[in-house]
């Protein structure tokens, strides 16, 4: 195989020790929430410039919270704030490791699919066969509609 950007091999133990760990983290995390694309449309988005605004107003609605009216929920925001500080160092970690995840997924369907298309050259070098046939077969639907392209990535076995 001529090309190995990854090479990975877990356990049974492993597999079975993150799949605990991930059953804890959906668990703990429980009051995550999902939006819909809509939903995500809708609402205001915080960037770092809002955030620093958003923090100041908080810091004066504490100060001197007989300026609010009684439906003001202060609480309500006081919570917001606390669970956005505990979650975001969270939620950066998750995201580094869904990264890596993506990154390692990748490296591996690239390894794996170029020792394909090398496996294919050399079935095709030793000959025919009822196999070859059905790799051919395959081949040709994997393929479907791409031009020959000389010697690029993804191009059709030769």
């Amino acid at each position: 195989m001529s090309q190995n950007v990854v090479s990975l091999a877990l356990s049974a133990e492993q597999v079975e020790a993150v799949n605990k760990a991930l059953d804890v983290l959906e668990k703990n995390l429980s009051g995550l929430i999902s939006l819909s694309v809509d939903e995500r449309s809708e609402l205001r988005k915080m960037g770092p410039k809002s955030e620093m605004f958003a923090r100041k107003a908080y810091d004066v609605m504490v100060q001197s919270p007989e300026i609010l009216p009684g439906t003001f929920e202060l609480a309500e925001f006081t919570a917001d704030i606390e669970a956005l500080d505990q979650l975001r160092p969270l939620f950066t970690r998750i995201a580094a490791l869904a990264g890596r995840a993506d990154d390692t997924e990748m490296a591996l369907g690239s390894d794996i699919y170029s020792a394909a298309l090398e496996g294919y050259r050399f079935a095709k070098l030793a000959g025919k066969g009822a196999a070859l046939d059905e790799l051919k077969a395959q081949a040709s639907v994997r393929f479907a509609g791409q031009r020959r392209r000389k010697g690029g990535e993804g191009s059709k076995p030769a």
